[in-house]
């Protein structure tokens, strides 16, 4: 992720935000500033990828949940105005979790995601700072998510975080999380090859 300048503003309108989206290009919206988004390499791009198929895979007919890739999610304020804004490589919603704000939200496909997701994966990239992924990890958690998987592709190795644990899996392991997507599972080795 680059970061280019911009005026600093504290919260922008919903419309606003989806505005600027479409015209400027993908962006986060963090602490007040705008940061664009670098273009995905394909190295990166094929290992977020590999995770999204295999949670495609283990539950085709969404009974679980629902995966998605690059897409935003923001934070509101109060009921139109964004205080913040992610753009995960993967994110994960439970089933009720997804439907309940599918059916709260009718015009859901019309804005970004205006939840939080319960699994969020980042896939490090080569310009990317370990300092500046373990603070995103934290804001995530921070702002509700529930666990993130970290996937460092420098070290072969994916790093799985939640509020109160963290544990490195190395190529030799399984990544899962049955709390959130019962039965699923992706050898670390697989998602390196």
């Amino acid at each position: 992720m680059v970061n280019q300048p911009f005026e600093k503003t504290e919260i922008m309108t919903l419309a606003e935000f989806v505005r600027l989206y479409d015209t400027d290009g993908p962006f986060e919206f963090v602490d007040g500033e705008r940061q664009i988004l670098s273009p995905t390499v394909a190295g990166h791009g094929n290992k977020a990828k590999k995770i999204y198929d295999a949670l495609l895979v283990h539950d085709p007919n969404e009974a679980l949940g629902t995966v998605y890739s690059e897409l935003p999610f923001v934070l509101l304020y109060s009921s139109d105005w964004v205080k913040g804004s992610r753009t995960p490589d993967v994110m994960y919603f439970r089933a009720e979790r997804i439907a309940a704000y599918k059916i709260a939200n009718p015009d859901w496909e019309e804005k970004p995601f205006v939840i939080v997701p319960d699994l969020v994966i980042e896939v490090i990239s080569a310009n990317d700072l370990y300092s500046d992924v373990d603070a995103k990890v934290d804001r995530y958690l921070e702002d509700g998510v529930q666990t993130v998987w970290v996937v460092d592709q420098k070290r072969k190795a994916v790093k799985v975080q939640r509020q109160d644990f963290s544990k490195t899996l190395h190529l030799d392991d399984i990544l899962a999380d049955e709390e959130i997507i019962p039965g699923f599972s992706i050898a670390v080795k697989a998602i390196f090859e």
